[in-house]
């Protein structure tokens, strides 16, 4: 039609798909090629000093990820209690750190690593997630880890006086006793871990339950902490009984926020 209008994209799409499918394989090879050859652009990062802020150019693998350092966590019969956690230096103190996608995914691969290397193979029935965060960390590991094991939603609401969980929530149908890796993107002072832990208890009698947690908030200052008492969740986690606690990362207060609402 004459008067039907088309963008540059839609008619490069449209020669494209024209093509033998030798030629779509030339070009889409030589286009891979070029841009290989491309320099990468570092991105520019926002550095917090007091009473200013600006902006310096750093590369894209420097995202707030800080040194890795050994921690001993509670862990299964036999198994290693060492895992390798990472810090997330936060460089503006008394704001969220926000984690970019890039962040987000190093994170699930430390927690990959963990689950790998805790001594024993580890067969789970369920992949449980914690709010929305929690649910995407569940989503990957499922996927990634557990053979695309069933996946739980727990949507918790929260007020200054109670926690509870919403109808929204999503209960997969498991055999008697399961096994089940619960999701959380952080632990800080609320129990909100250990409330969940005994509504899955209640639904799921006999369940042995997996932890695995993004970040950690620290008691102190020093994120490179010297034992799993130094978390503020410590006793948390300890309470609930897991079978073995998995961590990426520890961070400072006031938290650190995920990428879900990044455009």
């Amino acid at each position: 039609m004459a008067d039907e209008r088309l963008s540059p994209g839609d008619l490069i799409a449209e020669a494209y798909e024209r093509l033998s499918p030798e030629d779509q394989l030339s070009l889409k090879r030589f286009t891979e090629a070029e841009v290989s050859r491309q320099p990468v652009e570092p991105r520019a990062a926002t550095v917090w000093h007091p009473g200013r802020v600006e902006h310096r150019a750093v590369p894209a693998e420097d995202d707030v990820i800080g040194p890795d350092f050994d921690l001993a966590a509670p862990t299964v019969e036999y198994g290693s209690p060492e895992i390798c956690v990472y810090s997330l230096p936060n460089p503006q103190p008394g704001r969220l750190l926000n984690l970019s996608w890039a962040a987000f995914g190093y994170g699930i691969e430390r927690l990959i690593q963990q689950i790998k290397n805790v001594g024993r193979r580890l067969d789970v029935d369920a992949c449980f997630g914690i709010n929305e965060a929690g649910l995407v960390m569940a989503t990957f590991l499922a996927s990634a880890q557990f053979g695309r094991c069933p996946i739980g939603y727990l949507k918790c609401s929260k007020s200054r006086d109670f926690i509870a969980l919403d109808p929204a929530s999503t209960y997969p149908e498991l055999p008697e006793a399961p096994s089940i890796v619960l999701c959380d993107f952080e632990v800080k002072h609320a129990d909100v871990v250990g409330f969940v832990t005994r509504e899955i208890r209640k639904r799921y009698p006999g369940a042995e339950i997996y932890f695995a947690v993004f970040g950690a908030m620290t008691k102190e200052r020093n994120l490179e902490v010297a034992g799993f008492d130094d978390l503020t969740g410590a006793g948390i986690m300890r309470a609930a009984d897991f079978k073995a606690v998995f961590i990426a990362a520890t961070m400072s207060p006031p938290g650190i926020e995920p990428p879900l609402e990044l455009r």
